[in-house]
């Protein structure tokens, strides 16, 4: 849900920061004043193309931003995580154009490119009105609608399971028969083998190779180390520490006679006397066995510089080549034994395809079906919504191939016709923009609650008609409101009156500059903006009185 815009230098608008809370928003203002500066702010968050004539005359560039609450948005919340621009549950767009025609971007306070703007911003807002930027005019937006319409959230993960299991299926039996590549493959593979089973070690030995060369390379050193310390520890000069620890020792000793207290201490110079006896003793033979081989070093030298080559051919650490030794093993094994493995894949992909084809069929059953009631229910709402014998058709087409699709056997396309005797033509040719709005509005009533984006807007959905119709309109939007945010720019009383909240766009000039203000309006200013849209510039008693009974009957409904 859209819980914040802020847009600065932006247009005519100098600062404003809106807040939007759930339910039915309508926006009014008079002709010329900028109602549709939110949705146009809105879009460019979207990842429009910038203009830099929105920049306000006179600033070096518009700022726009936009928070969303990500509650119930879990699709929206899973390509934050995916595109590791997830923070704390948060969700902020931003985006700066320059009056020189650059524009940048951020999600989450971190830069984001255009399709980053329009993948994210079409799980969380749907832009109703303006043909370029309607998720419902994508034909796959219209096959998700469908099917969540008919509740076929069950049939679309077991279809998708069996296509994606079919196309693993294919491309390992494609893989293992691969004709001269596979023979080719094949004598790689064992040259490859000859390689690694000649020099690749299991992570335990290959530590004890590495191990080995470290003392082999420094044998000369660790001899006479540890000869020396041998001679500092039990050595023929006067300050040997065995010699030195033997006179303490007996001097103590001495002292013990006189006071036990003393006895603790003596015991600690005896263990001592014995530490010092085993470690040059253990000295002592570890001087004697130093290994001073030369070929042995060589020997392991070797062997680790084929394996450093070897890491760098396979850009592997040199621990991870035995487990590169083992899959080499597996495939060649695999591919020498392709006959009979082909014939039991073969057989078990005609398996997966035929279980596919009957899950899809009926796939395909349930969605001819769906397709029937959903265009019935969508063309009486035309109807009530001022398109009286307006028709709208769910053509389902199908798939030009007989490989398992993740999508089913077939595409959906919604055909529209607005008016009598008119054949339908595709939504996305739909050339009003004021009816595109309304058979998007009627097409969202009938899947009421199936759309998972949080926000809607509706831009021109009341243009071209009044009366009874307009009340109506509002009506199904403030019924949507139930279910989803929706945010309607209006000049209609009817529809505003049915709003759950209103915000007023006016336009000021003193003169030099002119300046829109974005105000949310309480109860009496509500009912002073309904009796202004009802009678024009001159407000009577007679239409604050009828713009009070609208509000009333309208939050009673």
């Amino acid at each position: 849900m859209l819980t914040s815009l802020y847009v600065r230098h932006f247009a005519v608008v100098e600062a404003a920061e809106v807040a939007f809370g759930p339910g039915l928003t309508v926006v009014s203002g008079e002709t010329g004043a900028g109602k549709s500066l939110l949705v146009d702010a809105l879009m460019l968050l979207a990842g429009a193309r910038a203009d830099s004539s929105m920049v306000r005359a006179g600033s070096d560039r518009a700022e726009l931003a936009a928070e969303f609450d990500l509650a119930d948005l879990h699709e929206a919340r899973e390509w934050l995580r995916r595109e590791e621009l997830d923070e704390d549950g948060a969700c902020q767009l931003r985006r700066v154009l320059r009056a020189e025609g650059s524009s940048k971007a951020w999600i989450n306070g971190r830069p984001a490119n255009a399709r980053q703007l329009g993948e994210l911003a079409s799980l969380l807002v749907e832009i109703h009105g303006q043909h370029e930027h309607q998720a419902l005019l994508s034909r796959p937006h219209q096959l998700a609608l469908l099917d969540a319409y008919a509740g076929h959230d069950e049939l679309l993960a077991q279809i998708g399971l069996q296509a994606r299991q079919w196309r693993e299926l294919n491309q390992r039996i494609h893989k293992l028969s691969g004709g001269e590549d596979r023979e080719q493959r094949i004598e790689l593979l064992r040259h490859e083998l000859d390689e690694l089973e000649k020099w690749a070690l299991p992570p335990a030995e290959l530590a004890e190779l590495e191990a080995s060369h470290k003392r082999l390379a420094n044998a000369g050193r660790l001899a006479e180390g540890s000869a020396g310390i041998l001679d500092l520890l039990d050595g023929d000069g006067e300050f040997a520490l065995r010699r030195a620890l033997g006179r303490a020792h007996a001097e103590l000793d001495k002292l013990a006679a006189l006071d036990d207290k003393l006895g603790p201490w003596l015991e600690m110079l005896d263990n001592a006397g014995i530490q010092l006896g085993e470690a040059a003793d253990g000295l002592g033979r570890y001087a004697q066995d130093v290994d001073l081989d030369p070929a042995r070093y060589a020997e392991v030298d070797l062997h680790l510089s084929h394996l450093h080559a070897l890491s760098r051919r396979y850009r592997l650490p040199a621990a991870d080549l035995h487990d590169k030794l083992v899959a080499l093993r597996a495939e060649l094994a695999e591919l020498d034994g392709a006959g009979d493995t082909l014939e039991q894949l073969a057989v078990q992909r005609q398996l997966l395809h035929d279980e596919y084809a009957r899950t899809a069929s009926r796939l395909s059953q349930s969605r001819g079906a769906a397709a029937v009631r959903l265009g019935d229910e969508v063309s009486v709402l035309m109807g009530e919504l001022g398109m009286v014998g307006g028709v709208l058709r769910i053509e389902l087409e199908a798939v030009a191939t007989d490989e398992p699709d993740m999508q089913g056997q077939e595409r959906c396309e919604l055909l529209v016709s607005a008016n009598p005797g008119q054949p339908p033509r595709a939504l996305r040719k739909v050339a009003s923009g004021g009816e595109l709005a309304r058979i998007s509005l009627a097409i969202e009533v009938a899947t009421l609650g199936k759309d998972t984006v949080g926000s809607m807007i509706f831009d021109e959905v009341d243009s071209g008609i009044g009366g009874a119709v307009a009340e109506v309109v509002g009506q199904k939007l403030r019924a949507l409101g139930a279910e989803r945010q929706v945010l309607c720019v209006t000049h209609l009383p009817q529809v505003a009156a049915q709003g759950h909240a209103h915000l007023r766009v006016s336009k000021h000039t003193d003169g030099d500059a002119t300046r829109t203000q974005i105000e949310p309006l309480d109860a009496s200013g509500r009912r002073d903006e309904l009796a202004r849209m009802l009678g024009g510039v001159e407000i009577t008693r007679e239409t604050r009185a009828h713009a009070k009974q609208m509000l009333e009957r309208a939050q009673t409904a």
